[in-house]
This record gives C-alpha cells, structure tokens and sequence, in this order.
C-alpha cells in the first residue's frame, strides 16, 4: 500500500497553476492585492490540476491519538491516562476541536492508532464518515503505546509500517466520503517529544532548537527533555534518507499515521491542512517518502513550539495565521480552514473586469 500510494503522488500541475495566476490577473482587485491567498489559490489549482480547483469543502478532522513509552522519562507532568480521557472527551463533543470544529462545520474522526490505557468509550455501531454533528471512533490500535525511545526504539519497522498504512486508508476513507479537504490532528501526552526528535532527524536541527515546553514544562523539566531528545538522536542515529527507520526509531504512531494521512490525501490530489508540531513532523516524513506530497500540504498556523518553524521553513511552507498556538487536537488548522477557502472561492465567484465592466488600470 505505501509504495502505491507514493507511486501515485505525482507534481503540481504547471498549465493549472498558470491559469489561475492569469485568472487573478482578471479580476476584479489591483494584482497582487490579495497577497499570501493568491499564491496559496494558485498552489491548490496545480494540486488539483483544474482551474479553478475545487472548493475545499467538506472539511474533515482526523485526530491520531497515540501513547509514549519516552513518558517514562518524566518528559510530560500530564498523567498518560490523559490521552484516553481526552478521546472520551472528544467523543462527547466537549473539547476545543469540537468547538472549533463545529464553527467549521466540519466533521471529526478520531483514531486510536496507539493509545496505552482503555478507552472510557467504544465505537458507535453506525457512525457516519462525514457527520459533523457526531464525532466518530475508529479503533485501528498498532500497539498499547511505543517503546521508550530514549532505551530502544520506539517502533519496529514493521509497527511504523502499520501506522503510515492506517492514516493512508483514513485518507482515503474520508476522501471517499466526499471530504474535499483533510484536517490533522493529534491526542497523545508526551508527543511533543518524539516530535522535536523527528524534526531534528530531519532537519539536522539541534535539540536544543528543535524542543519546546510542550505543555508548558518548567525548566529543570525542559532542560531534561531537551537531553533526553538528544540523547536518543545520538543513541539511535536516524537516517533522514530512511524516512519509516526514522519513524520507528524516535517518531510515535501518531507521527507516523499522520504521515500516511498526507501521503494518502496528495496520491489523491486533495489538500491537507496542516495544524501545529505533531503535524509538521510528520509532515517532513511524508516529505521524506514523497518530495512532491508537499504541493498538497497547507501550514494552518505557526506553533509556539520552536521546533514547528524550523520544520515549516524546511518544507517550503508559510503558515496562514500566527496565534502563538499549542493545543494541537486539529485547533490550529480549523481557525485557518475559512482563509483556504476564500482563496479558493475568489477564484470561483470574483468577476473579471470584462465580465463586470470595470476599468482596467
């Protein structure tokens, strides 16, 4: 399935992206004057090959929640039972995604790719794919938690390979649905770990650059996580070039189904918009896999996790909003979806000068 998958990704389509840069050319705006959505209109027509693309809607949030063996480490001051009470939570529609999910209209699926203690919940019998009144469960659990990564690593190569699989069939399950654009999303206390672990791999960043205060750490706590992510980058040696070895070395399996959700929603020309640290992490394995998996990927917004810019800056991307964010769950990515799709919508809806009779310049 991954080979497939990354068989079918193929290069933004240039004859598409040229006509919408002449379609903006024609409207009814001083050129340029719509600064980052034009290029980002332009972007999503040569995902899609079609001028106008078509309208990224409906939205669908997918939350990969997993658990972490480096918790052990007292990386995180948030018990691990945290991440399966935050899925009753979700469920139950009491969370800020669900909120902000809501507001979007869009709908939610949440994916229990790895999480450690019992769920306080079990999948609805029949839940509909893309209800957004009714968050779903899918139960496709690699296994109960990773490894600690700072003694072993932290997934086979097989359980990484289980994981990517996973979030490629959501993808594909949502985009069969009718979902026109995918949301990332994440639950798993300590993930912020595994995540600066992935970027440096990545990146080739330090550390120290790459780790943040997750939920807001002290600092004799950060001070350890930082040596802890070091340590297992020096332990394990991850080679960027091996993007499922990096996985299975320091990443978590929610990093690793994100990044089939990726490969999945750009093998199928569809865009994914990216949320905060987790998400770009796995973005940069999706990268790994597939250098063009990049044209389908939206940055929703800039964490205040250091290592999200350095990741962002490495992929090519600019984020659309700047809140100083760090909830993950999918929230960044929602408060930009209405910014992807008035990017798009000009391109449907604006007259040209011709059309409305205006003046040119």
């Amino acid at each position: 399935m991954l080979e497939t998958t990354i068989a079918a990704i193929r290069p933004a389509d240039e004859t598409a992206m040229a006509a919408a840069r002449e379609l903006h050319g024609r409207l009814t705006k001083p050129a340029g004057s719509l600064g980052a959505l034009e290029e980002l209109s332009v972007r999503l027509a040569g995902l899609a090959g079609a001028c106008p693309p078509p309208l990224p809607e409906p939205a669908a949030v997918a939350i990969f929640a997993g658990d972490h063996g480096v918790h052990a480490q007292g990386v995180s001051p948030w018990p691990q039972e945290v991440t399966g009470q935050m899925i009753g939570n979700f469920l139950a529609g009491g969370a800020v995604v669900n909120a902000f999910a809501r507001q979007a209209g869009a709908s939610v699926t949440v994916v229990d790719v790895g999480v450690a203690t019992p769920l306080p919940v079990q999948p609805a019998a029949e839940a509909a794919v893309l209800d957004p009144s009714v968050p779903r469960l899918v139960v496709a659990c690699v296994r109960r938690g990773t490894r600690d990564l700072a003694v072993t690593e932290a997934l086979t190569r097989d359980e990484a390979l289980a994981a990517v699989r996973t979030g490629i069939q959501i993808a594909d399950e949502l985009i069969d649905a009718g979902a026109g654009i995918l949301l990332t999303g994440d639950m798993g206390i300590g993930n912020t770990t595994p995540a600066a672990a992935l970027i440096a791999a990545f990146t080739g960043a330090d550390a120290l650059d790459t780790t943040g205060r997750g939920t807001g750490v002290d600092d004799p706590t950060y001070a350890h996580k930082v040596g802890v992510v070091r340590a297992a980058l020096a332990r394990h040696a991850p080679d960027p070039a091996d993007p499922l070895g990096v996985l299975a070395a320091v990443g978590g399996l929610e990093h690793a189904a994100l990044a089939g959700l990726i490969l999945g929603a750009a093998a199928r020309r569809t865009p994914v918009l990216l949320d905060g640290v987790i998400a770009v992490s796995a973005a940069l394995a999706a990268a790994a896999f597939a250098p063009d998996a990049v044209s389908a990927m939206v940055a929703g917004h800039r964490s205040a996790e250091p290592g999200a810019t350095l990741a962002l800056r490495h992929l090519g991307l600019d984020p659309l909003i700047d809140l100083g964010l760090r909830l993950g769950e999918g929230t960044g990515a929602l408060l930009a979806l209405p910014v992807v799709t008035g990017a798009v919508r000009v391109l449907h809806e604006v007259a040209t000068f011709d059309s409305a009779g205006v003046a040119e310049k």
